[in-house]
């Protein structure tokens, strides 16, 4: 896709709610450009799901004028952080939007310091400013505030969650994240886009496929490349073994969150068993080195193809025999059913992806709804559930499980030979397009703009994880704080992601 409607900044609002129509059709992505050496303007790209394509607002602010757009979060609320970031990183002003405070940059990055501006330098020393953060909570009689983070008692990255109390229940959720955030797009601005490629690959390791594919394709869109038939399934293998592996695990870590002992550890030994194949299938854990620009680096033989089949004829009776401690608990369901309700329309609200979205009654999958690499070849199904509880993102995950075995059967079986990789030709200075595929926390999109010499000009990556977060602050009210864990781990999600 590389046709974007262009239109003054100042049209941005009403021509975005047109496209919206009162939620018919989905916000997937926000993001800002800075192209004063290209045309002496900033650009705002919205990228809309309508029916079955993908459509772009491009929105632009002459760099003399007043660097304000009309904020569409009022109307729109998925458009809240993208709006913010922005503000962030560029200095763009969403006039309108309920909440500027700092999303990513926090409380000691200085004012009028905009990172993603071409004019600045990552080299720049930037003095801490040290101001203050405010939170949101509730005040009244009887109302507490309970901080959780960002250090916390496990082994888990940095997040600051504060919540307002009543009694037992929760009544608000506050969330801070961005504590790590890396600077990523900044540090390959200028980078050739195949040896950027690996820092891309890095975000983060448990969706190192999904960035990996996401820009990739990203890539050869631009170019007008199609890879080797082979590479394609090659790619769905990995996609699918990363999902699989993550989905096992994640059933294990949902039992974390109420001390069921059994269930973590089964699930923590069935991952194993996977993360071993992986290693044999590629030389890492966690698949990196397996995917590249134009196709793939390693091939499959007949050997590894047995080992594949092998481990998931051993994972399926003993993963069902896990799920069946769950289905027959009493215990267990009663903390998993109605706990942490995020209602179909909240979701939809906040173009929530991927389990947390299917648990709720929206039925997406980026890998039916827009098809990439061989996926159009392959017989799936998309498990959806309506209750929007921790059960039903439990149950999309488990159904998910058996798809994914499924999936990576009709891989291996229907496998063409051929060659791996397409080269890359040069391409034209500033083109852009999209890539995009499924993580196993929902859809991944890359937007790349490449310059001189096949060199970065501007990647944008939005992950899976970056549209879920806010989806916790709207299910977490009305349950209690120990419950927080059990609704955070059943959306499982990365904080790398949204710290690139």
């Amino acid at each position: 896709m590389k046709d974007y409607k262009t239109i003054p900044a100042a049209e941005l609002r009403e021509t975005a709610y047109q496209l919206y129509a009162d939620g018919q059709n989905g916000l997937m992505s926000m993001f800002a450009n800075d192209e004063r050496q290209l045309n002496g303007n900033y650009a705002i790209y919205c990228l809309f799901s309508v029916g079955k394509s993908m459509q772009v607002i491009k929105a632009v602010l002459k760099d003399k004028g007043k660097l304000e757009f009309p904020s569409i979060t009022p109307k729109i609320s998925g458009a809240a952080w993208y709006e913010r970031e922005i503000y962030d990183m560029f200095g763009l002003k969403p006039v309108g939007h309920p909440d500027l405070r700092p999303l990513a940059l926090h409380e000691n990055w200085p004012q009028g310091i905009f990172p993603l501006r071409k004019d600045f330098n990552s080299q720049t020393p930037v003095p801490t400013a040290k101001k203050e953060f405010p939170m949101a909570g509730v005040e009244g009689e009887g109302v507490f505030t309970v901080p959780v983070g960002p250090i916390h008692a496990g082994i888990i990255e940095p997040g600051h969650f504060r919540f307002s109390q009543a009694g037992e229940d929760i009544i608000r959720l506050d969330a801070k994240l961005f504590f790590l955030h890396r600077g990523i797009e900044k540090a390959i601005e200028g980078v050739p886009i195949e040896r950027a490629f690996y820092q891309v690959e890095r975000i983060s390791g448990i969706c190192t496929i999904a960035h990996s594919l996401s820009y990739c394709q990203a890539i050869e869109n631009i170019a007008g490349v199609t890879i080797p038939l082979r590479a394609q399934y090659l790619r769905a293998l990995v996609g699918e073994m990363e999902r699989l592996y993550n989905h096992v695990g994640d059933i294990g870590n949902l039992c974390a969150g109420m001390g069921f002992a059994v269930g973590i550890m089964a699930g923590a030994r069935l991952k194993e068993d996977i993360m071993r194949v992986n290693e044999a299938l590629t030389g890492h854990r966690f698949l990196r080195g397996m995917v590249v620009p134009g196709g793939v680096r390693l091939d499959i033989n007949e050997q590894l193809s047995a080992e594949i089949r092998l481990m998931l004829d051993k994972l399926m009776p003993d993963f069902d025999e896990m799920i069946e401690l769950f289905r027959g608990n009493d215990a267990f369901l009663n903390r998993v059913e109605t706990t942490g309700i995020v209602p179909r329309q909240a979701a939809l609200d906040l173009g929530v992806v991927g389990i947390g979205a299917r648990a709720s009654g929206v039925d997406v999958d980026i890998r039916r709804d827009f098809p990439y690499g061989c996926y159009s070849a392959l017989q799936f199904d998309v498990p959806v559930y309506t209750e929007g509880d921790v059960a039903a993102r439990l149950w999309v995950r488990v159904d998910e499980v058996a798809q994914t075995v499924k999936l990576i059967r009709q891989i291996l079986e229907k496998m063409p030979q051929g060659p791996l990789k397409a080269a890359i030709p040069t391409i034209k200075p500033y083109s852009s397009g999209f890539g995009w595929c499924e993580s196993p926390q929902g859809n991944n999109l890359h937007w790349l703009m490449v310059g001189e010499n096949n060199t970065v000009y501007r990647l944008y990556a939005r992950s899976a994880a970056y549209p879920n977060w806010p989806a916790l602050t709207v299910a977490a009210p009305g349950n209690i704080i120990p419950d927080f864990p059990l609704i955070n781990k059943s959306y499982e999600l990365s904080y790398a992601c949204v710290d690139r």
